[in-house]
């Protein structure tokens, strides 16, 4: 029984705030009469602000105790009842969102963008997470619960997955809100998971989740704005290089779509 509530406790304090901010765009709209601009402040403020909470509550884990201890209970609850999973699904069930919506647009479903378009944007997504995610790594060495090595604020695999939910809700938001619920759902299952098998406090994957949906909102705000710059008008964007950092060091990436 202690398990099932701390499962629930986990999953829940991942998905509410990643619900509200999959709902940003939906209810508001229904209530603007057709032909008037809609208040985007508010939403941009949600957006922001939703997994903005959710990384500043991991880095408090660095200076509240109350936070911390938290941390240390639920792994303490975990290796008393439970022992630990020790699965390899979530390595691959990370990326789920992404497949998601990549298949429903081979099946014709509609979605925000062009195929060409989903592509970028979403490497784009990735390329700024881990260019957050690697360095914070490695600036604040947080050893791992089972102590395997100290890269374990914030969760990686985490916010790989919420990259990925958040791409699927961007694409297919105007389509229906139970779509965006299942890529989050799924995502916070990956982050419940990285506890479960001893491999990130509760604190890491709560700001996991927050950089991925942040990293992935921030892309789409700008994508707008880097077709300006490196595409002539009236052409696509397909192909440019990006700064990227992993593990220690700086390198380019190419993308490129045809």
């Amino acid at each position: 029984m202690n398990n099932l509530k701390i499962l629930v406790i986990l999953c829940f304090s991942l998905a509410y705030p990643s619900l509200l901010s999959a709902q940003d765009t939906v209810n508001i709209s229904d209530t603007i009469p057709t032909g008037q601009k809609q208040p985007n402040k508010i939403t941009g403020v949600i957006s922001i602000a939703v997994p903005s909470a959710m990384i500043v509550y991991g880095a408090f884990s660095f200076n509240s105790g109350a936070i911390r201890q938290l941390d240390y209970s639920t792994k303490n609850e975990l290796l008393k009842n439970n022992s630990m999973w020790h699965n390899s699904w979530d390595n691959y069930l990370q990326f789920s969102p992404a497949v998601a919506a990549f298949g429903m647009k081979l099946c014709g479903v509609s979605s925000t963008h062009k195929m060409p378009d989903m592509l970028i944007l979403y490497g784009l997504s990735n390329i700024l997470e881990s260019g957050i995610v690697s360095p914070v790594k490695h600036a604040t060495s947080r050893e791992r619960p089972d102590g395997s090595n100290r890269y374990s604020f914030p969760s990686g695999h985490t916010a790989t997955a919420f990259v990925a939910a958040e791409f699927l809700h961007q694409e297919y938001k105007n389509q229906s809100v139970w779509i965006s619920i299942g890529g989050y759902g799924m995502a916070t299952l990956i982050g419940a998971s990285r506890v479960y098998n001893n491999k990130h406090w509760v604190s890491d994957v709560v700001a996991g989740a927050g950089i991925g949906i942040l990293s992935t909102k921030i892309v789409y705000w700008t994508y707008p704005y880097l077709q300006k710059v490196f595409c002539k008008k009236e052409k696509q964007l397909t192909s440019f290089i990006v700064p990227t950092y992993d593990e220690g060091g700086l390198g380019l990436s190419f993308i490129s779509v045809f």
